[in-house]
């Protein structure tokens, strides 16, 4: 592989090359090379004193070639010129002129040219133009004082001498300090330095401008410049006027690739600002920049669109001033396709393009040999030149030249050397033959075949049976005649031959590649974080070629990892890396490296050590004198992180005396904080300690501080969370939250208490107590009080402490709520609204109102018996209405309204309310029934909810498809038709059946069904054919096909046994009939079972059935004939008529009242409704009305004998649309099912658990 980049290298980068040189390996006749310039100075010269003057021209070639120069344009001679050495080497002209001066330097000065020459021809150099500079000098001059009024313009001049390279110019004081330069003062491109207005503080007389040579390395400065200013009271305002440039506009040429530099200076006050416009188009933003404060464009790599107009304009308060750029791009010469030097075989026609381009266009001219075509004789012109081409045709050895492209324009000079070499070499293969190449899989091999000839040779590479290779895209060839094969398999192992071939000769060699498995790392080291002292574990496992010598290395950072001998630090065997005992220098990338001389792979992994932070190391306090006012400064070194930032530290204190080994924290400062003053409580021994954390938390804590102690003092602080509530309607129990210890501020604290009626300004009635409570009793209900709680020690009073209101016991409510309005929304919402209650009334505060509603039933009435559902809706003191939704449509409700306080619900107000009917639900199935090839058959059942009273149903019908059919509507007035028969439809499309029942109010919801008559290709299907035997029959079951029509067919049952047995006559069965049932079989016997329609058969299955053997079964009795059941079906069907008339006989007998009775008639609309908000009937509900007995008289009515808390297994508060809460109760179960539930009890919003259990 080695071998093959070194050989493809050269062509990758100049593929050229191989029509330029003649390879040294090629052993055939002595082959000559026209001469090459290899290296010559640049096109610009400039030279200083003290500079060596060098000029260089190296060429190749064989024959040895000769150099001759010209200067001017006239035959100069180097080796003739006094001081002048020319270098004395093969392939070079170059020489050097020594002794140089500024007279010395000036002599030479010119525009110079080399010529290269052998028998093959003349190449030529570019010219080189030599400029000599003497040492810069600055004209002596006399600088007069610049005399200028406060907030006047000045402009103070530079002018530099004149200079070959570009300068740099400086504008400094007598101090060498720079000339500070902002918006007002600014240098410009020209070396000027402009104020746009000056002030006094610009009143120097040491601006000097320094200028900087590079190329002498020297810096000269100007005559220093005194600026005098004259201070005046009265500065004029005026607007901006350009210092530079001076005219309105100016035109400037920029060269394509070069930066572009405007410049715009201006003066007025207040200091102008400048701005830069294009009217053209958009500045592209991505090269230009603004320096010089905004003064200065740099537009970088011009380009054609570059062209145009480019606008400043320089504002003040007081008007602007502009200046208009005209910018035209033009371009010295490039190169479209530059001429290129070749090898041509005789009868061969030579073409070199010469393609420039530039603005303005540029002028192309020809030399061969280095003589312009225009002065070479008439009878040398074999070529022609034609569209900025130079052609040959026909050409021969002795056509051999060099030939010079030269293009030229006003903004530079191109010029291109390029050879036609006529020459007749066989082809040679100068790859080794017989070489072999490895390779592993999934690379690309390079199989070499490097060739020479003249004309070139052809080269093409076959496989060991004479076939190209090319044909697999995974094989490419270069020019120089390698074979890449990319993406190698095993199977590319083999023997390649790479075939060269010209008009002399032909030759081949054979290549071997052997294709290796390549080394994958099939495991690899995971990047992980570990905490310092833990043990890490990386894992590397890899699988190698077996012929290749393997190995698997660690690395750390890059560095190879190796194994300690006398540390067990790492640990490196079987492709496992262990290091143990991690410290936090231990952190870095590691890698296994695994690789054979083919190839290498690696995969790398992250360790990170990290912990929590160090102890902190010591502490210190003080400020000890901040004791009496208990206070003290406490500091500490910081803690090491631990490679992760200290977040904060932690400050605790302990109190041996009255809480030992127990920390309490004072407080977290941020993590680069190293003291602090803290404040302490009076009465307390502290002892600190600090922490410091980081993300990965705290360390351990530091070594305890000395013990201080503070003084004792009266208490700083009173309870918090005073209350006055009371438990009974007779007192107040007074609480509040008792005084940490170290709030106590001395060895004992108890608390004063303070009473008295709100609003009296009577005496405060007190008690001093040492338990958080104290129970005042004797009280009126529900009366304010005024609460004040103090704290008290040894060594006096808390603060004053804030009155608090407390209220005596409360007691249940008198206030009964008058319904205002219940207001119809629709037929599923309605508005309750009612009059706030009299405060006085509520006897407590008014916690809320307590709205229960249950469904009644509604005009249809239904057999089931109703067990009345309630919902309860809790609505906050300050709300008088809410909105009740997810109602029934068509349906009575009851509604009891009470108020609340905390001792629970008052007396209720009820009253009743009915929705209006609703649009019904969707019917509850449809079902398409195919009758023939042109009608259908639909089924369906009611609507689940009515929502009122069902008028009939609407069906429609839309054909499916591109026919332009129209719907078919039909209204069916019979709310009790339960199928419809549709005909005349077309068996070839598909339809579309929508069915919706209708109230008063209008249709409901649809269902939607989609089918047709169209019968299903192929033979007819039966889907699923399953099959159940038993000792003597058989059943046969399916599933009919949607869509497939009804049709009559034969089930054959067949015995497969060798005995004689008696044959089973065919039996017709429908095929909507989905089983058939064959009695009369023979146990344990085979049976063969067909379903035939007209002698085809549709479709085949085996059975056994059960039992040993053959049996013989009696002859059939009578009990089998049709009579004798048909005889005992109608006893049957006439006792049970006896049962239901005996049933309701005895249920008319009964002792319920008429309202009982008709409580048992659950209407239809009380099946579950999972849409509706009023919760489900479960299961267990349904059971309990189905399981009643029905002739003992046992059924306990149900009524006002069943209290709210009958329903309460669960309960749902949550916020209605308004605000208000809501409960909703779930239906009981029956309470004979329950065993029984007793309790009873008012319920309260307040505490439902309690309530509703």
């Amino acid at each position: 592989m080695a071998v093959a980049l070194r050989y493809l290298w050269p062509l990758l980068l100049c593929s050229p090359c191989l029509f330029i040189q003649i390879p040294d390996e090629y052993e055939g006749q002595h082959v000559m090379e026209p001469p090459v310039i290899t290296e010559q100075s640049p096109r610009r010269l400039v030279v200083f004193p003290t500079d060596e003057i060098s000029l260089k021209c190296e060429a190749s070639g064989k024959p040895e070639v000769m150099f001759r120069w010209t200067r001017d344009g006239i035959h100069f001679k180097p080796n003739e010129e006094l001081d002048v050495t020319v270098k004395q080497a093969p392939h070079s002209g170059s020489f050097t002129i020594a002794g140089n001066n500024s007279n010395f330097a000036q002599r030479f000065q010119g525009t110079y040219r080399c010529f290269a020459s052998n028998d093959l021809g003349t190449a030529m150099s570019h010219e080189i133009q030599l400029m000599a500079e003497g040492a810069p000098k600055w004209p002596k001059e006399t600088v007069k004082p610049v005399e200028v009024e406060e907030g006047e313009s000045v402009i103070l001049p530079c002018h530099p001498p004149p200079s070959a390279e570009p300068l740099r110019i400086y504008w400094m004081n007598s101090k060498i300090m720079h000339i500070k330069q902002d918006e007002r003062v600014t240098m410009g491109q020209n070396g000027n330095l402009y104020f746009a207005n000056v002030l006094t503080s610009d009143n120097h007389s040491d601006y000097i401008c320094h200028a900087h040579f590079p190329g002498t390395r020297t810096i000269i400065q100007k005559e220093p410049i005194d600026l005098r200013v004259k201070a005046t009271n009265s500065m004029i305002d005026r607007k901006p006027r350009l210092l530079f440039p001076t005219n309105a506009s100016s035109h400037l040429v920029a060269l394509q690739g070069q930066p572009l530099v405007l410049e715009c200076i201006a003066e007025g006050f207040p200091t102008p600002t400048i701005k830069w416009l294009r009217p053209s188009g958009p500045m592209p933003a991505d090269r230009v920049t603004y320096q010089n404060h905004n003064k200065t464009l740099h537009l970088l790599n011009v380009g054609e669109e570059d062209d145009g107009e480019y606008r400043c304009l320089a504002e003040n308060s007081l008007g602007s001033d502009r200046h208009a750029y005209y910018v035209t791009v033009e371009a010295a010469p490039y190169w479209l396709h530059k001429p290129q030097s070749r090898l041509y075989g005789p009868g061969e026609t030579a073409r070199l393009d010469c393609q420039v381009q530039g603005r303005p266009e540029p002028e192309v001219t020809w030399r061969i040999n280095g003589i312009p075509v225009e002065e070479l004789p008439a009878k040398d012109q074999k070529y022609r030149i034609q569209h900025g081409a130079l052609i040959l045709s026909n050409v021969q050895p002795s056509d051999t030249m060099v030939t010079q492209c030269e293009a030229r324009n006003r903004h530079g000079l191109l010029l291109a050397n390029a050879y036609i070499y006529v020459v007749q070499l066989p082809a040679k293969i100068l790859t080794p033959d017989n070489e072999t190449y490895l390779a592993v899989e999934g690379s690309t091999a390079y199989l070499l075949c490097k060739v020479f000839g003249a004309p070139v040779p052809s080269v093409q590479w076959l496989d060991k049976e004479g076939k190209t290779v090319l044909q697999d895209e995974r094989f490419f060839p270069y020019t120089n005649g390698t074979l890449g094969i990319r993406d190698l398999q095993a199977n590319d192992t083999g023997h390649y031959f790479c075939q060269a071939a010209n008009d002399q000769n032909n030759v081949t060699i054979v290549a071997n590649l052997q294709v290796k498995d390549a080394t994958r790392i099939t495991q690899g080291p995971q990047s992980t974080i570990k905490k310092k002292g833990s043990r890490v574990t990386f894992t590397c496992q890899a699988t190698f070629d077996p012929s290749l010598q393997q190995s698997i290395t660690w690395r750390r950072d890059g560095r190879s990892l190796q194994e300690p001998g006398d540390s067990d630090k790492y640990f490196i065997e079987d492709g496992h890396l262990v290091i143990h005992s991690l410290d936090y220098s231990d952190q870095g990338n590691y890698s296994c490296v695994a690789s054979t001389k083919l190839d290498v792979v690696e995969s790398r992994a992250e360790l990170q050590v990290v912990g929590s932070p160090g102890p902190v190391p010591q502490l210190e306090l003080s400020d000890r004198h901040l004791l009496k006012q208990s206070q003290v400064r406490l500091s500490w070194s910081p803690a090491d992180d631990h490679n992760a930032p200290i977040e904060k530290y932690d400050i605790e204190f302990e109190d041996k005396e009255m809480a030992p080994e127990k920390w309490y924290s004072l407080g977290k400062v941020p993590g680069n904080q190293t003291s602090t003053t803290l404040k302490l409580s009076p009465y307390v021994h502290y002892t600190f300690r600090v922490t410091a954390i980081n993300k990965y938390g705290p360390g351990e804590p530091s070594p305890a501080s000395e013990t201080v102690v503070t003084p004792e003092a009266a208490p700083e602080k009173n309870p918090v969370d005073v209350k006055g509530e009371g438990n009974e309607t007779n007192n107040m129990v007074i609480t509040w939250k008792p005084l940490r210890w170290m709030d106590w501020n001395a060895p004992q604290v108890q608390y004063r208490v303070q009473w008295r009626p709100q609003g009296t300004r009577g005496t405060w009635q007190e008690q001093i107590v040492s338990d958080p409570f104290l129970v005042v009793s004797n009280t009126s209900t529900f009366v304010p009080y005024e609460i004040k709680v103090q704290t008290i020690n040894s060594q006096g009073k808390g603060p004053e402490p804030q009155v608090t209101i407390g209220y005596s016991g409360e007691d249940y409510p008198q206030a009964k709520p008058k319904l205002e309005d219940i207001k119809i929304l629709n037929a599923s919402t309605v508005l309750v609204k009612w009059w706030p209650v009299d405060p006085a009334q509520v006897k407590g505060h008014l916690r809320g109102y307590n709205l229960t509603y249950s469904w009644e039933g509604s005009p249809k009435r239904h057999s089931k018996r109703h067990i009345p559902e309630s919902h309860v809706v809790v609505v906050p003191a300050n709300t008088t209405s809410t909105v009740l939704d997810g109602l029934r449509p068509y349906s009575s409700y009851r509604l009891e309204l009470r108020a609340f306080n905390s001792r629970g619900l008052g007396p209720p107000s009820n009253t009743t309310f009915s929705t209006p009917e609703g649009v019904p639900g969707p019917p509850e199935a449809l079902h398409l029934e195919c009758q023939s090839d042109t009608s259908l058959l639909l089924h369906w059942q009611p609507p689940f909810s009515h929502n009122g009273v069902l008028t009939g149903y609407v069906l429609s019908c839309l054909p499916l498809g591109d026919g332009g059919e129209e719907q078919l509507s039909f209204n069916l007035s019979d709310p009790e038709l339960r199928s419809y028969n549709l005909t005349n439809l077309s068996p070839h499309l598909q339809y579309r059946f929508q069915l919706q029942a209708t109230t008063k109010q209008g249709p409901g919801e649809a269902i939607t069904r989609e089918g047709g008559t169209k019968t299903l290709t192929g033979t007819s299907d039966f889907g699923d054919v399953s099959t159940t035997v038993g000792e003597n029959y058989s059943v046969v079951s399916w599933v009919p096909k949607e869509g497939q029509c009804n049709f009559g067919f034969q089930i054959l049952f067949k015995p497969l046994s060798d005995e004689k047995m008696d044959a089973i006559p065919p039996q017709y069965v429908s095929y909507n009939q989905r089983s058939y049932t064959q009695w009369d079989l023979q146990p344990g016997t085979n049976y063969q079972i067909q379903l035939l329609k007209e002698a085809v058969l549709l479709h085949e299955t085996f059975v056994t059935t059960n039992g040993t053997g053959r049996v013989r079964l009696p002859p059939p009795g009578f009990t089998t004939e049709g009579w004798f059941i048909g005889f005992v079906s109608a006893i049957i069907l006439l006792l049970l008529i006896l049962l239901i008339l005996c049933f309701i006989k005895r249920s008319k007998g009964g002792k319920y009242s008429v309202k009982d009775k008709e409580d048992t008639q659950v209407d239809s609309e009380a099946r579950p409704m999972k849409d509706e908000t009023f919760g489900e009937y479960s299961d267990n509900e349904e059971k309990a009305f189905s399981s009643q007995p029905s002739l003992n008289g046992d059924i306990k009515p149900l009524g006002s004998d069943d209290s709210l808390a009958d329903y309460g297994g669960s309960v749902d508060v949550q916020f209605n649309e308004d605000g208000s809460f809501i409960g909703q109760y779930s239906g009981k179960k029956e309470k004979e099912a329950a065993g029984g539930n007793d309790s009873s009890g008012a319920a309260s919003p307040i505490n439902p658990t309690g309530t509703l259990e």
